[in-house]
Order: C-alpha cells, then sequence, then structure tokens
C-alpha cells in the first residue's frame, strides 16, 4: 500500500504526506492529507437523485481514470472506500489491497476485494483484468447511490456470488433510459462487452450536463523521481 501511495498525487485520491518510520517500537506511520468532511456511505442513506451522483461519478472516475493511467488497480472500489470533503468533492482511499504492474497487462488471478462488489469474472476462481473488475465496483457503487441497495446480495457467500454470476440485473423504472443504459453497459457480465472506464467517462449521462471529466495535471510522483521533474 505505501510503495503505490508514494507514487500517486490526485486532486480525487486521498494522498500520503510523509511515511514516519519508528525504530524504537518496529513500527511506521503513515500521514496522509487531512480531510474535513465525511465517509462517502453516511453521506446517503437514502438514495441519491441523477444530478448529485452524476456529480460524485464523475470525481470516482477522475481518480480511478488516473490511477488506472498508471497501471494501478485498486481493488476495492465502494462507497466505505471514498470521501466526501466540506467542499464536495469525493476522494478515493484505502489502497491496502491495490496492486500495480510495469506494462498494461493488469490480469490478476485472486480477488482480494469486498464480494458484493466483486465482479462475475472474480467469483468463478479464474483470471481475470484488474482494471475491468475496477470498472465493475464503480457501478455497483452508482447502482448503490441510485438505488440505495446492492444490486445482486444473498445472505451467504456463496448465495452473492451465485447471484453476481447468473441473476439479471434490474433497474428500477424511475431511472433515465440514459443511466439504465449506462447502468447495463458498466454492469455487463461479460468483462469483453463491458464498458470501459474511458466509455463510462464519454457516455452521454456523464457529459451532457456537465461536459468532458477535466484531465487533472497530476505527475505521477514515480515519473517525478526516475525522471527529475522538477516540481513547484
Amino acid at each position: 500500500m505505501v510503495s503505490i501511495m508514494k507514487k500517486v498525487d490526485h486532486p480525487n485520491i486521498v494522498n500520503l504526506v510523509e511515511v514516519i518510520d519508528d525504530p524504537s517500537t518496529d513500527h511506521f506511520y503513515m500521514v496522509l492529507e487531512y480531510i474535513e468532511g465525511k465517509r462517502f456511505c453516511d453521506s446517503a442513506s437514502n438514495r441519491l437523485g441523477e444530478v448529485v451522483a452524476r456529480k460524485y461519478l464523475r470525481d470516482i472516475i477522475a481518480g480511478l481514470m488516473y490511477l488506472h493511467a498508471h497501471n494501478i488497480v485498486h481493488g476495492d472500489i465502494k462507497p466505505d472506500n471514498l470521501l466526501i470533503t466540506t467542499k464536495d468533492t469525493v476522494k478515493i482511499l484505502d489502497f491496502s489491497v491495490s496492486q500495480i504492474f510495469v506494462d498494461d497487462n493488469d490480469e490478476l488471478q485472486r480477488s482480494p476485494g469486498t464480494p458484493v462488489f466483486n465482479a462475475p469474472e472474480c467469483c468463478l476462481g479464474s483470471k481475470y483484468h484488474g482494471k475491468a473488475a475496477d470498472t465493475w465496483a464503480l457501478g455497483i457503487t452508482l447502482y448503490w447511490m441510485i438505488v440505495g441497495q446492492y444490486p445482486f446480495i444473498g445472505d451467504t457467500l456463496p448465495e452473492t456470488y451465485d447471484k453476481i454470476v447468473s441473476n439479471p440485473l434490474l433497474i428500477p423504472e424511475d431511472i433515465s433510459p440514459q443511466l439504465k443504459n449506462l447502468l447495463e453497459g458498466i454492469l455487463c457480465k461479460d468483462p469483453k462487452l463491458r464498458l470501459s472506464l474511458s466509455a463510462v467517462a464519454e457516455h452521454p449521462w456523464i457529459v451532457e450536463e456537465l461536459g468532458p471529466i477535466p484531465q487533472h495535471l497530476c505527475i505521477c510522483k514515480r515519473r517525478i523521481l526516475q525522471e527529475g521533474i522538477p516540481v513547484a
């Protein structure tokens, strides 16, 4: 986790400020940026409207696109791992199960994420692509924001996995056609047919009201260290 957090810097990610190694206790401590706000899961006990959900989702997409651009798979996108600042900005946190790849090959064998957010391919025990699984978890988070509950959940872990793999996606009738189309695309059970994160970012429901998601000029800290890029 620490090695990954040292490499990232983005306004939609809770950033690492410093790591303190205490030789007297053989422990180290992470100092994170101070965030005034609350956990995302504490702010949405009821269904969110599409306007609010769109704004929050755009923030999550911006942070996740930055991670994926630097070959980092978060691995546990969910409301519990999101913070809302007092300025109503969403920030991604908790990189405890995240992984970084040396190239674009994001193939993984085991999913350490939260079961109800696991993609169908993760539930089958076979190899899967981490970025596509992150995108599925983003879709479950969006569904939770809009509907107020999870689309696939059982009384036991095997039952939950069975529903994720086999049950159809049920979307309430009061959801707009564009959002329905987005949910169906992002929660497509076949990872090869699922919307990519970049396609989600360009979806009409995302961009028609607010325009394209801003691409922040955040340089990966790894590049700063490797290339000696000056930082103001």
